[in-house]
C-alpha cells in the first residue's frame, strides 16, 4: 500500500474523530440552553399567574371598599391636588412618625386637599 494513502487514512480518522467531538459538544450546550430557556418561561408564566392574582386581588378590594362605604356617592376621585407631602426621612436619624404626623394639618385632612 502507498504511503500516501495511509497518511490519507489517518487525516480521514482525525477529521471524522473531531467532527464526532464537536457534534457532542454542541448536542451538550443545546441541552444547556434548552433547560434554561425552559426554566425562563416557567419563571414567566408564575410571574404573569402572579400579576393576574394580584390585579383581581385588587378589583376585590375595591369592591368591597365600594360595598362597606355607607355613602359612596361621597367618594371623591383623588387628583394630584388633594395629595398630602410628607417630607422624606434624612439618612443621619430616621423620623418616627410624631415628627411626619406633626406636619400636617387637620385643616387639610378635614377640608379634602
Amino acid at each position: 500500500m502507498a504511503p500516501w494513502l495511509a497518511s490519507l487514512h489517518r487525516i480521514a480518522d482525525g477529521s471524522l474523530l473531531g467532527l464526532g467531538i464537536a457534534v457532542v459538544g454542541l448536542s451538550a450546550l443545546t441541552l444547556h440552553w434548552q433547560s434554561q430557556w425552559t426554566r425562563s418561561y416557567q419563571s414567566l408564566e408564575a410571574s404573569q399567574l402572579l400579576e393576574h392574582r394580584l390585579q383581581e386581588s385588587t378589583a376585590v378590594l375595591e369592591q368591597h371598599h365600594l360595598g362597606v362605604a355607607h355613602k359612596p356617592g361621597r367618594l371623591v376621585p383623588t387628583s394630584s391636588e388633594k395629595l398630602i407631602y410628607v417630607p422624606a426621612p434624612t439618612a443621619q436619624r430616621p423620623a418616627s412618625i410624631i415628627t411626619l404626623l406633626a406636619g400636617v394639618s387637620p385643616r387639610q385632612i378635614l377640608a379634602g386637599y
